[in-house]
């Protein structure tokens, strides 16, 4: 029976030209810790073989009610210091943000807001550009032709290489692509073992059909496979163990590796601040599925049997 295997070969992001490793290191929660702390968790990641970087100026924020006193951007500035003080660090990274998410409004895609909304981000990392800038949540009240002409400003003044979209429907990216003259790059879905809805609402086949790289966010269902709570997501760690067990990895590394398996080679972004669990990374592609192995575990998700 033929194997579906891992390959720890770096890939493009979409048509950008731009290469990048399969696994994603996510900033969500990269806050709060020393400078040299921050250095050594960058430094486990590129050792696990990760050059792509995940963050958002929103990263950091802690739901106050004012966005500049609650930790806005403090992701972003801790980068920025661990640039300044290594600043050869930066060279051996892909560095994607995003922007967009303005609490309380909550969203703001208007061109005004973005521009400066990207300026500040460079500002914070001490960087002048990013490769990766994606719109992190679609903004209801901006017209689709109105970001991509930010966006494509964004990669003509040489601030971003390439651009995409994060938490965009189907449609939304759709509508967003006939007024793009550059192509999209990438899109961010929520996308695990327990959130499979991208495999058949659709958005896989379009990435797959337009060479747009899906990164994952939430690879671990919000850590509920780590520490299932429903029957459903213990059926789902269950069905994860019996691979972990006989691969001789963990649970958690066992779900990244599922992920990775289907075509639109999925990129997860793997969001632990832990040096140890980085370095586990590498033993992703170790890890080989049979059809009926990766199929068992789509059960368990959906619990019941598929047609």
């Amino acid at each position: 029976m033929s194997e579906l295997t891992l390959s720890p070969e770096s890939r493009p992001l979409g048509k950008s030209g731009i290469m990048v490793s399969s696994i994603a290191w996510g900033m969500w929660r990269f806050a709060g810790v020393s400078v040299d702390d921050g250095r050594r968790l960058i430094e486990a990641a590129f050792d696990a073989g990760i050059t792509l970087f995940d963050t958002a100026d929103i990263y950091g924020f802690d739901g106050a009610a004012d966005k500049e006193r609650g930790g806005f951007g403090d992701a972003e500035t801790l980068l920025g210091q661990v640039f300044a003080e290594s600043p050869g660090l930066r060279d051996r990274m892909v560095l994607a943000t995003k922007g967009g998410i303005t609490p309380p409004t909550p969203y703001d895609s208007s061109p005004a807001y973005l521009t400066r909304a990207l300026d500040d981000s460079l500002r914070r990392m001490n960087t002048d550009h990013v490769e990766l800038y994606q719109i992190h949540r679609p903004d209801i009240l901006t017209h689709p032709q109105e970001v991509a002409r930010t966006l494509e400003d964004m990669v003509s003044s040489g601030k971003v290489r390439a651009v995409g979209v994060s938490n965009h429907t189907i449609e939304q990216t759709a509508a967003l692509r006939v007024f793009l003259s550059i192509p999209l790059a990438s899109t961010q879905p929520e996308f695990s073992p327990l959130e499979t809805a991208p495999m058949t609402d659709g958005l896989f086949d379009r990435t797959m059909a337009h060479d747009v790289t899906v990164l994952a966010w939430s690879p671990l269902g919000g850590g509920r496979i780590a520490n299932p709570v429903t029957p459903r997501e213990q059926a789902v760690a269950a069905a994860l163990d019996v691979k972990a067990q006989a691969a001789g990895v963990s649970r958690t590394t066992v779900a990244y590796s599922w992920i990775m398996a289907h075509p639109a080679r999925v990129i997860p972004i793997v969001g632990t601040q832990n040096a140890t669990r980085i370095a586990e990374l590498r033993d992703v592609y170790g890890v080989r599925w049979t059809r009926s192995e990766w199929y068992d575990v789509l059960v368990a998700s959906r619990g019941e049997q598929l047609p």
